[in-house]
């Protein structure tokens, strides 16, 4: 595997999970073959990333179009969360992860809520990483929430539109308690960011691979962190800015 600094690794790791049809597909299989492999994946990048010591990892697991895919294909999704969540969960508990969720949960059905609920329950006193999975999310989706909270709360003279700052809105996001990703990974050769954390990638470094959810190995994972890990972020300074304030925060 390729050598990675502990101390050069993202806080906040997002991944796209791409490919999983694609990969049944191609191997002349039932596109929930692909999904339920593609489920073996997510284990290994959830261990992996909490072993690495990674604080925050999410995972893009159905968006808000996902629910146009035949009703078959959409109901064995849900099935498979709620198999996956109820698998896992004694998992998460000795492994210290704490579960989390973001999206329009009014739009999931009432069991894969019941299981969803239970788990982050189970995990709320969970201090390890926090894992998210964004379902029936998008970013379009949440930004107008956001918006909606807020001008109901300058309806009702609670909050004064002067007063609404991007720290602010932040709050009112479905990961106002999270960091925004340091890295974004998407899986199956797709060069998008598909309607996902729209605001919260402004500055997050991107990066695409060819291969197939499924296929995605520890060794893909720890090549993609390498990469990660040989980019020089600015955040809009410049690069001997950033040596610079290097320099003073190791003084």
């Amino acid at each position: 595997m390729t050598p990675l600094d502990p101390h050069k690794l993202p806080v906040h790791l997002a991944v796209i999970m791409d490919g999983n049809g694609r990969w049944a597909q191609q191997r002349m299989l039932k596109r929930i073959i692909g999904h339920q492999r593609g489920a073996e994946t997510v284990k290994m990048v959830v261990e992996q990333a909490s072993l690495l010591g990674i604080k925050y990892l999410t995972l893009f697991a159905f968006s808000s179009e996902n629910w146009s895919r035949p009703a078959l294909e959409v109901r064995a999704l849900m099935t498979l969360l709620k198999k996956y969540i109820r698998q896992e969960t004694a998992r998460m508990m000795r492994k210290n992860i704490r579960y989390n969720v973001i999206g329009n949960r009014r739009e999931l059905p009432d069991d894969v809520n019941e299981t969803l609920d239970g788990a982050i329950q189970k995990t709320a006193e969970n201090t390890g990483m926090v894992l998210t999975l964004a379902l029936s999310y998008g970013g379009r989706q949440e930004l107008c929430r956001a918006a909606a909270r807020l001008a109901e709360e300058a309806v009702t003279g609670t909050l004064s539109p002067v007063d609404i700052t991007t720290e602010l809105f932040n709050k009112y996001l479905d990961t106002g308690n999270l960091p925004d990703p340091d890295f974004l990974i998407r899986t199956s050769g797709e060069m998008r960011i598909s309607n996902f954390l729209l605001w919260q990638l402004a500055y997050t470094e991107l990066y695409f691979t060819d291969t197939n959810w499924p296929d995605f190995t520890i060794n893909e994972l720890h090549k993609a962190l390498a990469d990660f890990q040989s980019r020089e972020r600015r955040f809009g300074m410049t690069g001997d800015q950033i040596t610079e304030r290097g320099d003073l925060l190791n003084a």
